[in-house]
């Protein structure tokens, strides 16, 4: 209660249920983007795997990815058509003032989202009905499409930490816009290729942690190989490169909004050979309690030497920056995201060295207990970091022009709260049907694995990996080999 009196101070009492909604599609809808974004790349990296070598169980497995993208992708139509519509009917302040200047994101990200659903499309249908050069070619503009969809999310929220790309009329409103500057922020660059790579290890690591699980189960066959070595190859190759866009970010995050990086390491005042706090609680006096204090440590991390000068939270009024409580739990979500991201780095190591050294996997049942849990991780990670890029730009929801207060819905709190009840609801029934769906899909797959394996074949895939499908018999047995169960 103490902490939601700070975050609500001097703000319209309809701002709770507000942030409160879009909080919660938003986290919800994060989950799905890193599959919608990643998963036609690891895809398509297994079925091009599978034309080359001319192995069945990688193209089973791309074509079960596949389906899982295709299923994906009809819950973030539901999820992202949600969040759209909130922008407007919660924040009608921000869109009828700046939409002309961001709007342009939003838009790219439409015709982007319209484009991957025609390619998936066509990449489901072409199973066993193109010929397989064609259809490996016709699904290759997939990832081009989900990198054109995080493209325009990604420039719209840049331009919200860092707008620019109009001048303002002697009414406050923006007028001659520039739509290049106002894509291309100080913040775009940064925050693209940090959410990009964070989406390919978050899918990476959840396809892979599937697969681990089964080794954990004593499933150690070739098909849950494959199915590991993949997506956990490329979450692990991209772990370290991400390391190193973290620590970009964050520079660029304290070079351009001096105010959000003191939030995120919880500094008070403005000084040199300034400590960092690994988590800890800022109280509204500016003491730091809990968590663990390491002399000079933050200017050595901002500026390479310890007396490099740290802005304090305190270099602004009050009413212009995060409240404590704000910046306690951006600082949190923070060291979260930075925690998590060092577990990973670890375990790519471990993989990496392995694999360089003896050209083999860990044999280590920890390894692979830390595979498992990677994919939870990951998408916290995810979730930590729209936390810290949110909560920290507080009380701004457009940097330095437009508070959260002055974009708010007049709508009142109770029919506010009466929406998010509703949407609560159908986001309930929407992931149960997504789990459910997922789950009789995988029941199905060991049903045709357990039959193949009856058998004598190593895959249900026989014969022909494209062509006719086989006709069936008044039973329902195929009558050849071309059959397509999966």
């Amino acid at each position: 209660m103490h902490y939601a009196v700070h975050l609500l101070a001097d703000v319209p009492a309809q701002t709770l249920p507000a942030r409160s909604l879009m909080a919660f599609t938003l986290a919800t809808h994060i989950i799905l983007v890193p599959f919608g974004v990643a998963l036609p790349l690891i895809t398509l990296i297994m079925h091009g795997h599978a034309l080359r070598r001319g192995d069945a169980t990688a193209l089973l497995l791309a074509r079960r990815w596949s389906a899982v993208m295709a299923v994906q992708f009809a819950i973030g139509v539901v999820t992202g058509t949600v969040l759209s519509f909130e922008f407007g009917l919660l924040w009608p302040g921000m869109m009828g003032r700046w939409g002309d200047v961001f709007g342009i994101g939003f838009g790219v990200e439409a015709w982007a989202f319209f484009l991957e659903a025609v390619l998936i499309a066509i990449y489901l249908y072409g199973w066993r009905r193109l010929p397989a050069r064609a259809h490996f070619l016709l699904g290759l503009p997939l990832p081009a499409a989900a990198l054109l969809g995080a493209f325009g999310i990604l420039a719209a929220n840049s331009w919200m930490n860092t707008p620019q790309g109009f001048t303002l009329d002697s009414a406050g409103n923006p007028t001659d816009v520039h739509i290049w500057q106002a894509v291309f922020t100080p913040m775009f660059g940064p925050e693209y290729w940090h959410f990009v790579v964070a989406m390919l290890m978050t899918a990476g690591y959840v396809v892979a942690g599937v697969y681990a699980t089964g080794w954990l189960r004593g499933r150690r066959d070739r098909y849950h190989r494959l199915g590991f070595t993949v997506p956990f190859t490329l979450a692990a190759v991209c772990t370290p490169v991400q390391f190193v866009l973290g620590d970009s970010i964050a520079r660029q995050v304290f070079q351009k909004q001096p105010v959000k990086f003191a939030a995120m390491e919880i500094v008070w005042r403005t000084d040199t050979h300034m400590p960092e706090y690994l988590f800890g609680r800022l109280h509204d006096d500016g003491k730091v309690t809990g968590g663990i204090r390491i002399p000079q440590l933050d200017s050595i991390l901002a500026g390479f030497r310890p007396d490099t000068r740290v802005t304090g939270l305190t270099s602004v009024a009050a009413d212009e920056r995060p409240t404590a409580a704000q910046a306690t739990i951006t600082h949190f979500a923070f060291d979260v995201m930075v925690g998590i991201g060092s577990l990973l780095l670890l375990l790519a190591l471990w993989y990496g060295a392995l694999w360089v050294w003896r050209r083999r996997l860990p044999a280590s049942p920890w390894f692979f207990r830390g595979a498992a849990c990677a994919g939870v991780a990951s998408v916290a990670a995810v979730e930590c970091g729209w936390i810290t890029t949110e909560v920290g730009r507080q009380p701004w929801i457009v940097y330095q022009h437009m508070r959260v207060a002055e974009a708010v819905t007049t709508t009142r709190a109770p029919a506010l709260w009466t929406m998010f009840g509703l949407v609560a609801a159908v986001y309930v029934f929407v992931f149960g049907s997504f789990l459910v769906v997922l789950l009789k899909m995988r029941s199905r797959w060991r049903l045709d694995d357990a039959s193949a394996a009856g058998r004598g074949e190593q895959t249900p895939e026989t014969g022909t990996p494209y062509g006719p499908r086989a006709a069936l018999t008044p039973s329902g047995a195929p009558t050849g080999p071309g059959e397509d169960r999966s």
